[in-house]
Order: structure tokens, then C-alpha cells, then sequence
């Protein structure tokens, strides 16, 4: 019995954060598919359909589209998190006088940093190329 408690604490770590990514996107496919079921329905019977329910679906088709507000939100949120990275990897393992900030130079969440901080910049980038206002 004391053997699977290892396995059983990793099935629920990545089990826990599956469900997270999982879960809201099944429920929201889920939801699109009644909706597209009820309007085929309605359609079928010759029904007109209300001015909401045409909003409501062309909204969801319009939400995912990029914008350029939204590009640089994004970059300068990717931008944030990378130098955050990058002051804490310094902050954390260097000292405050002599040679502290050279020891931790060639540090690995240094290295990490620059990922985010790349997204963020390509962020930014993409904005000025985006022709969508908003």
C-alpha cells in the first residue's frame, strides 16, 4: 500500500491540472454544441430567429480575432513576466556588495527568462502589423 501513495500524488498532481485545461474546455464545446442544435432546431421548424441569438453567435466568432490592443496587452504582460524572472534569478542568488551579480550571471532562470520575455517583444512586434483596431 505505501507504494502507490507516490504514484497516486502524481496521478493527482497532473490528473488536477488536466481537469483545469480540460475540463472548462469540453464544458464550453459542450455548450456551443447545444446552441448550434437548438438553432439547426428552430431553423428546421421554420422559426425566425431572435436578434440576440444572431448577435450572441456572431460575437463568438468575432472574439478570437486579434487585435492590436490586444497584442500589445499581451506582449507587455509576456515583457513583465520575463523581467520578473530575470530580477528575481538576479535578486535571488546574487549579494548586495563585491562580486554577488557576477556569481549569478550564468544562472539557469536567467536562461528561462529570456522565453517570455521573447513572446512579449514578438507581442509587441506583431501589434504594429495588426490591421484590427478593435
Amino acid at each position: 500500500m505505501e507504494d502507490f501513495v507516490p504514484i497516486f500524488a502524481i496521478f493527482a498532481v497532473f490528473g488536477t491540472i488536466t481537469a483545469i485545461i480540460v475540463g472548462p474546455t469540453y464544458l464550453k464545446s459542450k455548450e456551443r454544441r447545444d446552441m448550434q442544435a437548438t438553432v439547426r432546431a428552430a431553423i428546421d421548424k421554420g422559426q425566425p430567429l431572435p436578434p440576440e441569438v444572431i448577435d450572441a453567435l456572431s460575437t463568438e466568432a468575432t472574439k478570437n480575432i486579434p487585435s492590436r490592443s490586444r497584442d500589445i496587452r499581451r506582449g507587455v504582460i509576456w515583457l513583465a513576466i520575463g523581467i520578473g524572472m530575470a530580477a528575481f534569478s538576479l535578486v535571488n542568488g546574487g549579494s548586495w556588495g563585491g562580486d554577488g551579480w557576477d556569481v549569478n550571471a550564468g544562472d539557469g532562470l536567467l536562461g528561462l527568462a529570456c522565453i517570455p520575455t521573447t513572446i512579449g517583444l514578438a507581442f509587441i512586434v506583431l501589434s504594429f502589423f495588426n490591421k484590427n483596431k478593435d
